[in-house]
């Protein structure tokens, strides 16, 4: 084999190490195959005066990417599933979801201590909704605020005092070899992951097949039918990915369960659902409909996001 595949990726840190991971896995696959990436700077990246959810949620973040494969710079794009819209536009085409790491979110604070142990009052730092709702419905006193930039620029700011704690991915901190920095994981009971939380994605133009085939081996068919049934609930909601909606399956056996929550910015409202099924599909329809017969367009439509 004598071909070039060019990867598009954001610059941060944590998006070169996802590319470059999945650089050696095509390398790996495919013996002569050369792999490029090219580092861009996006709408997200660069707007950082308001939270995402004032400014039209995390999908910032892949324009500029998607423009690349548009424009025959780049033929992919590699993803953190979280981030991507749960409806892509053609003529893209996620072919390969997988290499889900651990889903949970994770608490980092300056000093090692956990959340029983921060003090009434202290600052929060995040820049998820979905985390914000779920940690002002554990703990009402705490002082849960927006914080943008990636994950060197959120802990600067916990070094300078200007935070007590940070909630983070915990999958992001363990890829840039931060685990030591985390106080305490958050499991999924009291912080519901959001969609695809923890799972890589690879995006390519839908008609480009020699590119799909070499992508093939590295799609996770169990982790893709997890996450997508996880996005198929914010789709039937019409939910954007920075919606405070938390949505988490797991595959038992050959039987997919699905929970999601759906929460009211200030956490007084936390709307709960779950289902079990072969079908990821009418899993996700189950517990949309649950979520909607409990009020949750309301809800969704009371936040006024972009």
């Amino acid at each position: 084999m004598n071909q070039k595949l060019v990867i598009a990726t954001r610059e941060s840190p944590l998006a070169l190490w996802q590319a470059n991971f999945i650089k050696v896995q095509l390398e790996t696959h495919h013996d002569g195959l050369g792999v490029e990436l090219l580092g861009m700077s996006t709408r997200g990246d660069r707007w950082l005066q308001s939270p995402l959810s004032e400014v039209g949620g995390k999908g910032l973040f892949i324009k500029e990417l998607e423009q690349s494969l548009l424009d025959g710079r780049a033929d992919i794009a590699v993803h953190s599933m979280k981030d991507v819209p749960a409806q892509l536009e053609p003529p893209f085409k996620l072919p390969v979801i997988g290499f889900r790491d651990d889903v949970r979110d994770a608490l980092v604070t300056a000093d090692g201590r956990g959340l029983a142990d921060i003090a009434n009052g202290a600052r929060i730092g995040s820049a998820s909704l979905r985390r914000q709702s779920q940690l002002r419905a554990r703990r009402p006193d705490l002082r849960v605020e927006p914080i943008r930039g990636n994950v060197g620029t959120r802990l600067g700011k916990l070094e300078s005092g200007e935070y007590d704690a940070l909630l983070l991915a915990g999958a992001g901190l363990k890829r840039l070899n931060m685990i030591d920095r985390i106080a305490e994981y958050l499991e999924v009971e009291d912080s519901l992951p959001a969609a695809g939380q923890g799972a890589l994605g690879i995006e390519c133009l839908a008609e480009s097949e020699h590119v799909q085939a070499l992508l093939a081996p590295l799609n996770d068919s169990r982790v893709s039918a997890c996450v997508s049934a996880e996005r198929f609930v914010s789709a039937g909601l019409g939910a954007d990915c920075s919606a405070p909606l938390g949505a988490y399956a797991e595959l038992r056996g050959d039987s997919l369960h699905l929970r999601a929550v759906l929460a009211s910015p200030d956490g007084s409202r936390l709307l709960r659902a779950a289902a079990t099924g072969a079908d990821p599909v009418a899993v996700a329809a189950e517990v949309v409909a649950a979520l909607l017969a409990q009020g949750g367009a309301e809800l969704l439509d009371s936040l006024d996001l972009p």
